[in-house]
């Protein structure tokens, strides 16, 4: 199914029941997966791999050569799972060395004016607000939301079942399972109604405010000296306390507090 008016390569690799609307373009190394929908004016190029069920609204430019200034012109890919959304006006971006593609997984919901750039590695379940910026070499786990206008600076880490407010300016990796916002942006608390949403054990949700109290609330106090005091508590013995104590050991950019 695809529009009398639409350019797609004869080289392009198309799955059972792609529907290609008026005045979009699909380049020779593009892979659709089965039941994809491009609605109109959609531009999608470069060696990109795109999985089945997934949906582009109108001037999504999906596939795009990586921004990056130290490109030296080899091939470089981009990799997309299954049934995510790139709302209007959406971009991603290839990597910018190939042996690193951007990544995006599945069930994400990317929303107008999103841009997700070169580098990136997106789990599942994502929701990228209108307009946020995601600079390269960002990792962003499952799960997890930025809110409206917000901006992440290259290499930072999102933690899973975080929330960043609209407007936020995120220079240090965001902390799993926390609400983060401001400009500078701080951890505000824990995100409760999204775990609750999610359904989290009350017993996981309470480990995780003991864990919250002891790294974040008091945020003049010395990190690694909360980590230990933390890793013996009772709470540092549940699986999502455990990924937030190794999250925090594993940064290099330092963590928002």
């Amino acid at each position: 199914m695809i529009h009398p008016t639409a350019i797609v390569s004869p080289l392009a690799t198309l799955g059972r029941n792609v529907r290609i609307g008026p005045y979009c373009i699909v380049g020779a190394n593009v892979e659709l997966g089965d039941d994809c929908v491009l609605h109109s004016h959609v531009v999608l190029e470069g060696h990109s791999k795109i999985g089945r069920g997934n949906e582009f609204f109108p001037f999504a430019v999906v596939g795009g050569k990586t921004q990056d200034l130290k490109y030296l012109g080899d091939p470089t890919y981009l990799e997309v799972g299954d049934h995510n959304v790139f709302r209007e006006n959406t971009t991603v971006h290839r990597g910018t060395h190939e042996s690193l593609p951007t990544r995006i997984g599945s069930h994400n919901l990317l929303l107008c004016y999103a841009h997700v750039a070169h580098d990136c590695q997106l789990g599942n379940h994502i929701i990228l607000s209108n307009s946020v910026g995601i600079a390269g070499h960002v990792v962003i786990e499952d799960h997890a939301i930025v809110s409206g206008m917000g901006a992440v600076h290259q290499f930072c880490r999102i933690g899973q079942h975080s929330i960043i407010g609209g407007c936020s300016k995120i220079v240090q990796d965001v902390p799993p399972f926390m609400i983060v916002d401001g400009n500078p942006a701080n951890t505000r608390g824990l995100n409760l109604i999204g775990l609750q949403r999610r359904g989290f054990a009350e017993d996981d949700i309470k480990a995780l405010k003991s864990a919250y109290k002891k790294l974040f609330l008091k945020k003049d106090g010395n990190l690694a000296t909360s980590i230990s005091s933390l890793k013996a508590m009772h709470a540092a013995d549940t699986p999502q306390v455990a990924h937030l104590i190794e999250f925090v050991e594993q940064s290099e950019r330092g963590v928002t507090r």
